[in-house]
C-alpha cells in the first residue's frame, strides 16, 4: 500500500499502524486526513477502530481494505462506504482516495458482519483525548439523563450511547438490575440490603454498590446463587 501511494504522489503516509490501538493513538496526535484500515487486524478490528475513531474532534475519512465476500462487500457499498478489495490495485486505491468520505456512527454500526462481532473497548473523548477501556474491565453501566456512566476497575467517563444499544451488544457478558442499570456478571460478588431494605449488588474490585429492582431481584438471586 505504502509503495502504490509513493507511486501515486499525490498523498502523504505520515504514519503506519500495526492494530486498531495505536492507529487511534496515532490519528489522535497526527490528525490525518484518511486512514486505510485493514478490516483483520489483532486484536481490535477495523470496524471497531472506525467506531471509536469517530469519537475525535476531527475525525478522519475511511477506506476499509478487505478480502470479504460478495454479502459483506454489498453492506459497504449500500452505505456508501469506501473499501479496497484485496489485492489493492494502483487505479482502484486512486479513485477510493479520491471518493473518501468521513463516516457516521449509523453507518459503522451497519457494518458488522455478525452478531458476534462487537467492541473489545468503550471509548470517549475527556480532557485527556480518547479514553478507552476494554470491556472486561467495566463492572457496570449506569444511565443518569442522556449519558451513561462507564465505572471500570480504574475510574469512570461518561459515554453518548444508550443503556439498551449496550444490553443488546453485551447482553451475555452484562445483566439489567434496574432500568437504569447494567452489572458485569462476573463482577457480581453477592446481595445486601441496605438500611432501608434495598437490595443492592456487591461488586468485586470496586467499594460502590447498585441498586436492584423488584423486578430484576429473581434474576439477580439465581445468578448469585450460582457463585
Amino acid at each position: 500500500m505504502r509503495r502504490l501511494l509513493d507511486l501515486d504522489g499525490s498523498h502523504l503516509v505520515v504514519g503506519e499502524a500495526a492494530n486498531g490501538l495505536e492507529a487511534i493513538e496515532m490519528c489522535e496526535n497526527m490528525r490525518p486526513d484518511v486512514v486505510l484500515l485493514d478490516i483483520r487486524m489483532p486484536g481490535m478490528d477495523g470496524l471497531e477502530t472506525a467506531r471509536h475513531l469517530l469519537t475525535l474532534e476531527e475525525p478522519p475519512a475511511v477506506i476499509f481494505c478487505t478480502a470479504y465476500e460478495e454479502h459483506a462487500i454489498q453492506a459497504f457499498e449500500l452505505q456508501a462506504v469506501g473499501y479496497l478489495l484485496k489485492p489493492v490495485r494502483r487505479e482502484k486505491l486512486r479513485i477510493a482516495l479520491d471518493k473518501s468520505v468521513r463516516l457516521n456512527k449509523a453507518q459503522i454500526a451497519s457494518l458488522r458482519v455478525n452478531d458476534r462481532e462487537r467492541r473489545s473497548h468503550i471509548s470517549a473523548r475527556t480532557h485527556r483525548g480518547i479514553e478507552l477501556v476494554p470491556v472486561d474491565q467495566v463492572c457496570f453501566f449506569q444511565a443518569d439523563h442522556k449519558y451513561v456512566t462507564v465505572r471500570h476497575t480504574s475510574g469512570e467517563m461518561l459515554i453518548d450511547e444508550t443503556l439498551r444499544d449496550l444490553e443488546v451488544e453485551f447482553g451475555d457478558r452484562f445483566v439489567r438490575v434496574h432500568r437504569n442499570a447494567l452489572v458485569a456478571k462476573h463482577y457480581i460478588d453477592g446481595l445486601e440490603q441496605d438500611s432501608s431494605g434495598q437490595a443492592r449488588v456487591i461488586l468485586k474490585e470496586i467499594d460502590e454498590t447498585v441498586e436492584v429492582s423488584r423486578r430484576h431481584l429473581p434474576a439477580i438471586r439465581k445468578i448469585v446463587k450460582r457463585l
